[in-house]
């Protein structure tokens, strides 16, 4: 009998909240037998919503929450003083056990205090990492962090890869995989000082493969299977790379129907250049967890359709399914890192 994956859904977070956070969980139902979704939000809306739409009533569930937090909102304030808000009543279900997992794309700030405050930290983990994998020409690679840290210590650095090594080999099926550091150049004394502390105790932990630096023009190339950087620099990387991503993409949109000449090769390329632009599509790999925790938590873009609220959903079994939370906790459970964490 299949494990059933239990997934609290924040279905009042994000731009397109709710219709496009229930159409996403709706989907995730159809495609996966062994999801169930409990949903936060105002109760008579959702159940509004939801009426649209046909579906296992028993495998989703609406858990009333009457608070809203807003972006705008300051993080640790709205957490403490808005305790029936999707979040803070969607993390306590994680917290508990009622819940594996909690997906959202609401406030960032809010998700990432919330995940600690409630949810807490793995024993040992000092500061947990967002990994979001990112398309390449050679798949994917993992870019951990991404935006949770934007501050880091060498230490923290060495913790994320040790995280994101494990994550990428259980989630990708990816042996040893390849670990850099986010540099300006190659050579090893390149870098500021946060990279040059970094680099030789990545270059001597035995618990990851690591490759040296890596360059931003190699990162769209697959240079690397986990890319390693503080919080700051792995939010700018992404944000160019969707950036580049949509603007390359509107104006090969906009060559094709420049003439009748292009718009008859476009019908030509339009197969190949489909599946390309798929495999190239960030939203077809789901959110982005928040590795270390007591508990799953998966942040998706603020702007977040159907379709990448369903990958989140079901980006949460291959977690449960592979143990990637029982690997983190055998990590940990070496005498380096016997010691409390660090705030």
């Amino acid at each position: 009998m299949e494990e059933i994956l239990t997934v609290a859904l924040d279905a009042m977070g994000g731009d397109h909240s709710p219709d496009e956070i229930i159409k996403g969980a709706v989907q995730a139902l159809e495609k996966k037998r062994n999801i169930r979704i409990l949903l936060t939000g105002p109760q008579e809306l959702l159940r509004e919503k939801c009426a649209q739409y046909t579906y296992d009533t028993a495998r989703m569930e609406i858990v009333n929450a009457t608070e809203v937090i807003g972006c705008d909102e300051a993080p640790v304030s709205a957490i403490r003083h808005k305790k029936d808000s999707s979040i803070v009543v969607a993390l306590q279900l994680v917290k508990d056990k009622r819940a594996d997992a909690f997906v959202s794309a609401g406030s960032t700030g809010a998700v990432l205090v919330g995940a600690q405050m409630i949810v807490g930290r793995m024993r040992g983990v000092r500061r947990p990492p967002l990994g979001v994998f990112i398309p390449t020409t050679k798949g994917v690679s993992l870019l951990v962090d991404n935006g949770a840290n934007v501050d880091a210590r060498p230490e923290h650095l060495l913790q994320f890869a040790r995280l994101g090594s494990v994550y990428y080999e259980n989630a990708m099926g990816v042996k040893s995989p390849r670990v850099a550091i986010v540099n300006i150049g190659v050579e090893e004394e390149k870098g500021n000082a946060l990279v040059k502390a970094a680099y030789p105790l990545l270059k001597e932990c035995p618990d990851i493969h690591f490759t040296g630096s890596i360059e931003a023009r190699e990162i769209p190339h697959g240079g690397a299977d986990v890319i390693v950087c503080e919080g700051f620099t792995g939010n700018v990387i992404l944000k160019l790379y969707e950036g580049v991503g949509g603007a390359l993409i509107s104006e090969i949109k906009k060559g094709m129907m420049s003439s009748v000449r292009s718009k008859l090769g476009a019908l030509l390329v339009k197969p190949a250049l489909k599946d390309t632009l798929k495999r190239f599509d960030a939203s077809e790999y789901g959110g982005a967890p928040l590795l270390g925790l007591n508990g799953l938590v998966v942040k998706t873009h603020g702007s977040s359709k159907a379709k990448e609220v369903c990958n989140s959903l079901i980006q949460c079994l291959t977690f449960k399914e592979q143990r990637i939370h029982e690997q983190f906790e055998r990590l940990y459970r070496q005498p380096e890192t016997e010691e409390s964490p660090a705030p």
